[in-house]
Order: structure tokens, then sequence, then C-alpha cells
């Protein structure tokens, strides 16, 4: 069997994996899916488990707070990728990072088993670095595989992205289960082992990925620098938008957090492209990084309702029965890895089947916020079937939700790990996918706060609000995509 074929380049490609894709993509697939399942079974029930009383094993949080929480973490989660690709770009290269990140998230989990506020929190804090050492690299390591301009590279991050969901459709059916029908330690402690047998499963099988990600960029500098001034106020901004109140007791309305979000974002990506001796067209690549970054933000705001606002609809005012057999709440969270699992292979033979003719990045940006709005144009109708405190609505409601939100994740998650691999410079790649999970992590942020009000702000105005905003500047990217694609130099 003829496992490598010459590029037009005169490159040889890896075609021994799945479908004729690198042999390394499997490796990262199978690891991306236990990581996965480990975070989104943890997340499926954490709300619920900070809202419990004690006397349930829960904290006893407020709605208010519990989701202020679950918003901070969600958003450090990602916002730890900048540090992430760093440490990797310039130091340890990405498969250690993989590695450690993978390690720490483990052993956060097991942490998280004893259940005590303090155990919490430091659990969630070895999560967040872990993951901010894991997700932003194993994603670089999938854009290593391939070269810059190779046809596969989208089919291959499409399929990479069958195994983020697979995890996730597996997690709150194992994770969420185990904590709301056998206790929450169960639900952490099972969090853990899958980050265990992702660990596994990576140890064995590295030499799959051959030389790809092992030593740190070439030509990277670790010295003080105006660059990297820069990149510290850039990050302290954002932190200060998050966490400025609790930390130093900042009281910021929600427009001045949005306004210091924006400029530490400008900060922060200014910051890579200063002294990097970059070339013109890298350059311009970077402002249709940024445009895409923001674009991006706005969807992960809606589109993580997910294990906030949507799930507490789900658990409170959602008839949770199928065929007259309850179920638990957190599993309306498989629906959205379910479709992603069904629809993914659809959209990867979708790419290459339209090859050159296929919407450009900007356009299926705009398709993901399209679908993330209309998503809400559901649940603002379902929230106006709630009319008292036991009136429950069907199941099908966010059944259909999942299912828009899916469709507009399809048009932008997969194509944004794609496309900035594209866009980036080489020898700041790593760096560059975290700008890309900075922007889940605003938009979780984000969404956290959105989320805060759900028992002060009337359901319907709140989701047709959500909704607008999504459907409105969708719009508006159509609108501008000719002059982002000028910005993109030759990548589409």
């Amino acid at each position: 069997m003829n496992e490598s074929e010459t590029s037009a380049g005169g490159v040889q490609r890896d075609t021994g994996g799945i479908g004729g894709h690198p042999r390394g993509l499997t490796t990262l697939f199978f690891t991306e899916m236990w990581e996965r399942l480990s975070y989104y079974g943890m997340r499926s029930f954490l709300v619920l488990f900070l809202t419990a009383s004690a006397a349930t094993g829960g904290l006893g949080l407020t709605t208010a707070v519990a989701t202020r929480v679950y918003g901070l973490y969600t958003a450090s989660v990602y916002l730890a990728c900048l540090p992430g690709g760093w440490v990797a770009d310039r130091l340890i290269g990405l498969r250690k990072a993989v590695l450690w990140g993978g390690i720490a998230i483990m052993a956060g989990h097991f942490t998280l088993v004893n259940q005590s506020e303090t155990a919490v929190y430091i659990g969630l804090i070895l999560i967040v670095i872990g993951t901010g050492l894991l997700k932003p690299n194993i994603s670089a390591l999938v854009g290593e595989l391939y070269e810059r301009n190779d046809p596969r590279k989208d089919s291959g991050f499409s399929l990479y992205y069958m195994g983020i969901n697979l995890g996730a459709f597996l997690a709150p059916l194992i994770c969420g289960t185990l904590a709301q029908k056998v206790g929450w330690h169960w639900g952490f402690g099972a969090a853990g082992v899958g980050m265990l047998f992702g660990l596994i499963q990576y140890t064995l099988t590295a030499n799959r990925l051959g030389q790809a990600g092992k030593a740190p960029a070439p030509g990277q500098k670790t010295e003080f620098s105006f660059s990297g001034v820069l990149w510290f106020l850039g990050v302290g901004l954002i932190l200060i938008a998050m966490a400025g109140d609790l930390v130093f007791g900042l009281e910021l309305s929600q427009l001045q957090r949005f306004v210091i979000l924006l400029a530490g974002s400008t900060v922060f990506m200014v910051a890579l492209y200063v002294g990097g001796n970059f070339d013109a067209t890298e350059k311009k690549r970077g402002i249709s990084i940024f445009v895409l970054f923001l674009v991006a933000a706005l969807f992960w705001a809606g589109f993580e309702q997910a294990g906030s606002s949507l799930t507490l609809f789900a658990d409170r005012m959602t008839d949770n029965a199928l065929l007259g057999m309850p179920f638990p709440s957190t599993w309306f969270q498989s629906l959205n890895p379910v479709f992603i699992v069904l629809l993914a292979p659809v959209f990867s033979w979708l790419w290459i089947r339209m090859g050159s003719k296929q919407p450009s990045s900007p356009m299926k940006f705009s398709l993901g916020l399209v679908g993330v709005g209309l998503g809400f144009i559901v649940m603002m109708f379902a929230a106006r079937l709630v009319t008292g405190d036991d009136s429950l609505v069907s199941p099908g409601w966010l059944f259909a939700t999942y299912l828009l939100h899916t469709l507009g994740e399809l048009c932008l998650s997969p194509v944004g790990l794609s496309v900035m691999t594209k866009l980036a410079p080489q020898k700041i790649v790593g760096q560059i996918m975290g700008v890309w999970f900075l922007a889940a992590s605003i938009g979780n942020y984000i969404g956290g706060e959105i989320a805060g009000l759900f028992e002060s702000l009337p359901l319907p105005q709140l989701f047709g609000t959500v909704a607008a905003i999504n459907i409105g500047v969708a719009v508006l990217v159509i609108a501008l995509a000719p002059l982002v694609k000028k910005q993109m130099g030759g990548v589409r």
C-alpha cells in the first residue's frame, strides 16, 4: 500500500491515514476526543453542581454567581491558550506542550473529586493551565501535518473536529449521568479517567506524527522586547475586563468591559507582529485574522450558552422525557456533538466537492452567525410558552436549537481552525492558534455575563436580543467579505 505521494511542489505527502490523510491525524483525533470527553463531561454539570444545595453535595451558589464562575472558568480555559502557544513556540515545542497539558488536566479533574470549595477552585485552575497548553498546540500539530496549501487541509480539520465532538457526545452521557444520578464526585472522577486514556493513547502512537512539533519554531527569542511589553499589556487588559471587579474591586459597566476587551485584544494582536520581521503579505493576513477573531468571539458568546442559560432552561423549563422515560437534563448537551459527528463528514465532502467554488472563509463565518441567530429565535418562541413555575415545554425546541447551532458551528469552527494555520506566519503559528482560542475565551466570558440575566430579564427578550445581534452582524460580514478577502493574501 502506497502511504505517500508527491505534491505538485515536489514534497512527499503522507497519505497512509484515514481517507488518504496523514497517519498522525488518527493520533491527534483520539487524543482530542478523550480530552474533550473530560472537558465537556465536567462542563455539562458544572453549573448544576455550583447551584445545588450543600445538602446534596453542591456549593449552593446563586444562579447569577454560578453562571459568572462558569463564564470566568470557560473564558480562562481559552485565554490560557495564549501563554500556552507562547510556551510551545519558544520553549518546549508542540508535542511536549500537549503532553504536559494533558497531565495537568487529569490532575485537575481528580482534584475536583474532593468537592470542597477550595478543591473546586484548585481543580479548575489546574484544568485552565492544562487546557492552555494542550488546546492550541494540538490544533497547530494538525496543521503541521499538511503543507500550507494542501487541498486536504480543510477536510482534515473537519475530520479532526469529529474527534472533538465524538468526545463531547459521550461526555454528558457518561460524566453527566454519573454526576446527576450517582454523585457529583463520580462525574468529576470519570472526567479524569477520560483524560488518562487520552494520555496513554497519545504516548503510545506519537511516532505517527513524524517530525511535526518536536521542537520550538526556529528563530524565536525569549529576551525582553517591546512586543513582549505589548503582549502582557494586552493580556492584562483582557484580565481586567473579565475579573477586575473580583481581583481589584473595580466597578465597571458592561460597556466599559467591552471596550477594555476590544482594546486588550487589539494590543495583543499588534504585539504578535511587532519586531517579527514579517513581510507585507503576512502583515496583511494579520488584519484578516483580527477581523475573523472578532466575528468568532460574537459567535461563541451565543453558542456557548449551551452550558449555562440553555442548560438552566433544559433543567427547569423542559419536559425531560422521551417516550415517557425521563432522562438527565445534561443529555441535551450531547445533541450538538452527535449532530457534528453525523454532519461533519457531509461538510468535509461538500468543501472538497465545491473546490474553488466554495464560499470564502468570511462568508462561512457569516453563515455561522446566522445559524446561532436562528437557534435563539427558536428559543425565543420556546420561552414564550413557559407561562408559570410548573410550565414545561417540549424537548423538541432544544433539539431544533442545537441542530441550527450545529449547522452554524460547522460553517465556522473547523474552518476557523484551518484558516488560522493558513494565515499564520510559520514561526508564530502556536500563538496565532492562541488568538483563535482567545475569541472563544472572550465569547465564553460574554456568554456567562448574558446567562447571568437568566432570572432578571424576560427570557423571550434575552434570547431575541442574542438572535438579532448575531444575524445583524452576519449581514455586515457579508457586506465586508470582499475587503477581508483582499487582506488574506490568496488564502481562502
